[in-house]
């Protein structure tokens, strides 16, 4: 799997995540286990079974924060507003609409929020553009002409 890149605020979000599973999670986990196991038969009781399944459910996000946190790249804003990177704020108009676009990682991606990921056909096409660019996107919709028109 090769490397992803990801904003410190990103990385700390997928850090605090597996912190969380790790020891808040398990240990409430643990202790509903031990409290369905008092109430008797394993085989029939609902209690144990949905337990048993939040554990597995919350091994398996371990697991997969563990190895999405191995293989990313923390990158930092480079604080250039003459060129659109990972963190900049882009304004830009399109079919005579303004709005602002925050370019982010995977995990933060938010599109309600304005927060696009780096990943995506806008977020790879706003990547090192400059002020008044111009660049098309292909979306679902077919084909959009976005003007950047500030960065931040």
């Amino acid at each position: 799997m090769p490397d992803q890149i990801i904003s410190q605020e990103g990385y700390d979000k997928l850090k605090k995540e597996l912190d969380d599973r790790t020891t808040v999670k398990r240990l409430e986990i643990a202790g509903r286990i031990e409290s369905a196991k008092e109430l008797g038969d394993l085989s029939e009781n609902a209690e144990y079974a949905e337990a048993k399944d939040e554990q597995a459910f919350n091994d398996g996000r371990v697991c997969e924060l563990l190895a999405l946190l191995k293989n990313v790249t923390v990158v930092q804003n480079s604080g250039d507003k003459h060129k659109v990177s990972m963190g900049s704020r882009v304004t830009a108009r399109a079919e005579g609409k303004t709005k602002e676009f925050t370019v982010v990682s995977f995990n933060e991606a938010n599109p309600n929020e304005g927060k696009i990921s780096n990943e995506s056909p806008l977020g790879v096409a706003f990547l090192d553009r400059k002020k008044d660019d111009k660049i098309t996107v292909t979306t679902p919709r077919g084909k959009i002409v976005y003007e950047i028109i500030d960065i931040k």
